[in-house]
């Protein structure tokens, strides 16, 4: 009895925590970071209520659609108002389907952009001009391109990144994490896609 009160108790607090606290004032004040086990990027208050998984890939026009004109606003207004943290499992299935290497660099450039502290907005400008996932349109330039238009991104250890594939392994380790996580029945209640 005493656990299970004690229990309670703390996670009364943390909710207690997010209630009480002034909400964000924009997207580019959410917090951001990267799980412990390297493969998920969390976005949001740590102490929200509520998680939200999503799995994306950022060739994907139904993720775009989502994040652009679907749940994706309210999901953010959701992490604004502390309700919501978002945790996102970026992947690369479109590549193997359609050819070309563009999920793997853009999910490469959005882990440089975490370590810039510009995920949310990078991963919001991304969907906003997302090339037709027929199109290998997410290369080297374009991902630079769009940097350029988010204030403090670009510089010569997040251009680096880019070019040199710097974070490579995310893809794969993160999608392999998931795939284990789904084998146990862990996630057996999560879409994959957000159709």
């Amino acid at each position: 009895m005493v656990c299970a009160a004690a229990v309670l108790v703390l996670v009364g607090c943390g909710q207690r925590q997010s209630q009480y606290s002034p909400d964000f004032a924009t997207a580019r004040d959410l917090p951001e970071g990267l799980s412990a086990d390297g493969t998920t990027i969390t976005v949001g208050d740590p102490h929200a209520p509520v998680t939200v998984r999503l799995y994306e890939d950022p060739r994907c026009p139904y993720c775009e659609e989502f994040e652009t004109t679907g749940g994706g606003p309210q999901l953010q207004e959701a992490m604004l108002q502390r309700s919501v943290r978002t945790e996102y499992t970026l992947a690369s299935f479109l590549d193997g389907r359609v050819g070309g290497t563009g999920s793997k660099k853009a999910v490469n450039a959005l882990r440089a952009a975490l370590e810039e502290g510009k995920f949310v907005e990078y991963h919001e400008l991304l969907y906003d001009n997302q090339p037709d996932e027929s199109v290998d349109g997410y290369t080297d330039a374009y991902l630079l391109e769009l940097a350029g238009r988010v204030k403090g991104l670009r510089g010569p250890e997040f251009d680096a990144a880019v070019r040199s594939m710097k974070y490579r392994s995310f893809v794969p380790f993160a999608q392999l994490l998931r795939d284990i996580h789904d084998s146990h029945g862990e996630w057996q209640d999560t879409k994959l896609s957000p159709t």
